[in-house]
């Protein structure tokens, strides 16, 4: 007796329920973008904002609450103390933001004094000291931003080419996307902006040029961003190159769950041509749902393993992957599969019926008496 965790005719319905998703969808970006604007934009960490790392360890026993404590008296801002490895390590790492005129030896100066008087007779060393001006700090914030968008920017193109066979009009929208940043950099528009406009050019032109499908993906793509920059912010968390890091990976990840969706509902089509089109797509869904839910269920045990064991310095990468692996499963059956509908006229829903052939008599004589 063979064990199913998704029946092989299981038949939901998930087009009838695209409108109640996304309504869910436009509810948890719009949630997360007045979490992001009551506090006035992300928390940024210290390589976007700027800041001094020290990584330190004790010779004795050392608590991490007792190097908080200690450290909050000296007034640094944005001051954040992680341990390092297991507690008998007694290894800290103390992070605070700077301003223009603070060098990191000023910040050195500051902690040793504070551990010097609170906690006389344990030894220390100061394992690494890093720092990042906030210029530098500002430029990274960019190219995050820019990776991003030339990630989806490359995947619009793939997905026009390879699912829709429209090589064409992916190069014209490139070529217009262009001219578009051509002329926000003619206008000296601010780098984030730059990004964010190039961004809505992409939207735009996929929509006019009718690339279903990029749009699709592109949408869910900037939907699983979206909501999970929005979770962090509610959760008070900080934004840093690794959970830009975090948020490429789900952008592959996502992507690879809606190209199984797309490429069966590519099969589906050509081998059910009769179909409407809300019929093929509920039919490619579920019969891919077994197998998105396994593989995302194993990817998010193995991510929720290193968000408990993993440690505080991997943890907010764990929580964004975990957060990422949930609404990018969400996203390619509740808003990339069921767009397409939406994007396509309700007349182009169901295909024409091919035209009947007239039947071709062969000429025999009639048999003679």
């Amino acid at each position: 007796m063979s064990f199913h965790l998704i029946k092989p005719n299981t038949n939901i319905d998930f087009i009838k329920l695209r409108y109640f998703a996304f309504a869910l969808s436009g509810l948890m970006i719009l949630i997360g973008a007045i979490s992001l604007v009551s506090k006035g934009g992300p928390r940024y960490g210290i390589d976007f904002a700027g800041g001094v790392i020290l990584q330190t360890k004790f010779e004795a026993e050392t608590k991490v609450e007792n190097v908080k404590k200690i450290l909050e008296a000296t007034n640094l801002p944005g001051l954040v103390v992680q341990q390092l490895g297991k507690a008998k390590d007694n290894e800290f790492l103390i992070r605070t933001s700077i301003g223009d005129n603070v060098s990191s030896a000023a910040v050195q100066k500051t902690v040793s004094e504070a551990f010097d008087k609170d906690l006389a007779g344990n030894k220390y060393t100061f394992k690494r000291i890093e720092m990042v001006g906030p210029k530098v700090g500002s430029d990274l914030r960019g190219k995050a931003l820019e990776a991003l968008y030339y990630a989806i920017l490359l995947i619009a193109i793939y997905i026009s080419g390879r699912f829709e066979h429209r090589w064409m009009a992916a190069g014209i929208m490139a070529a217009g996307l262009f001219a578009g940043i051509t002329a926000l950099q003619y206008l000296n528009a601010p780098q984030v902006w730059l990004v964010l406009g190039a961004l809505l050019i992409t939207l735009g032109l996929c929509f006019l040029l009718k690339l279903n499908y990029a749009l699709g993906a592109i949408v869910a793509l900037i939907h699983d961003v979206l909501v999970t920059i929005g979770t962090f912010s509610i959760l008070n968390k900080e934004f840093d190159l690794t959970i830009i890091a975090a948020l490429l990976t789900l952008i592959g990840y996502s992507l690879n769950d809606t190209i199984i969706v797309y490429d069966r509902i590519r099969e589906t089509h050509a081998a059910r041509t009769e179909d409407p089109l809300p019929v093929v797509i509920n039919k490619s869904v579920n019969q891919t749902l077994s197998r998105t839910v396994l593989t995302s269920g194993l990817a998010f045990l193995a991510v929720f393993s290193l968000f408990l064991f993993g440690g505080d310095v991997i943890h907010d990468f764990a929580l964004a992957m975990l957060i990422g692996i949930i609404v990018g499963t969400y996203s390619s059956i509740y808003v990339a599969a069921p767009i397409i509908v939406s994007l396509t006229p309700e007349d182009a829903h169901t295909p024409p019926a091919a035209p009947v052939k007239p039947i071709k008599r062969g000429g025999v004589k009639p048999l003679e008496v």
